[in-house]
């Protein structure tokens, strides 16, 4: 049995997606953040010594990283349903996006929040215009350029075609959906400026599939 080492408001949210898209059978041990870190509680060190989830197990096998885990879903469960025919050109943009979703997105997006939550950081007060000048400069000259060109990016190729492989969903959409709703919420997209993303967003928490994850996930609000 597929179990899901599960974390509020985490990555672990698109592997029940997957899993749902999918029809597997699951079950979810669930554990919550501490709500003064917002860090995961040391519990999941049990599971996995990195202590992070998602982290899935079935069987004998215990998988950490959420692409990682979207792969070994697909790989074992699914055949060719979840991802283009190999020697195609999809193939190779769904390769492209299921790696590009953690290597290239997520890092100025994790920057954002701490930068953004530095100045509110608990430190003597004459150091707070400092820390605010810092957050405010490294935002200014390194973060929000990055989140603009990716942004940019990523709107023109779904201006192309309606999914990041092209015109058939697929896993890679699963795995760029949470960088995706890190960006609504404190990365710059919006739908003015990005409605082929803004779209794709709300193509994807339309789907069956992704309300009864998140029926069986609990409530999903990514820290802002």
């Amino acid at each position: 049995m597929i179990t899901v080492h599960h974390l509020n408001n985490s990555r672990s949210q698109r592997v029940l997606w997957l899993l749902e898209e999918l029809g597997l059978d699951y079950e979810i041990v669930h554990y919550q953040r501490d709500p003064k870190t917002m860090l995961a509680p040391p519990e999941l060190r049990k599971v996995h010594p990195l202590g992070k989830s998602p982290v899935l197990t079935d069987g004998d096998i215990t998988m950490a990283e959420s692409g990682a885990i979207i792969e070994y879903i697909v790989e074992r469960y699914d055949g060719q349903a979840m991802k283009p025919a190999a020697g195609t050109p999809e193939r190779l943009r769904y390769l492209h996006w299921m790696h590009f979703a953690e290597g290239s997105a997520m890092p100025p997006l994790l920057l954002a929040l701490i930068f953004q939550r530095l100045p509110s950081m608990p430190m003597p007060f004459f150091a707070r215009p400092l820390a605010r000048a810092i957050s405010n400069g490294v935002k200014g000259r390194l973060v929000e350029p990055q989140l603009r060109a990716q942004l940019a990016y990523m709107e023109g190729e779904l201006a192309a075609s309606e999914w990041f492989a092209g015109a058939q969903f697929s896993a890679a959409d699963v795995q760029m959906s949470f960088a995706l709703q890190a960006a609504q919420k404190r990365g710059g997209l919006n739908a003015q400026e990005h409605p082929h993303l803004h779209a794709f967003l709300a193509r994807i928490e339309q789907r069956p599939a992704y309300q009864r994850a998140l029926e069986r996930g609990g409530p999903f609000d990514l820290l802002g």
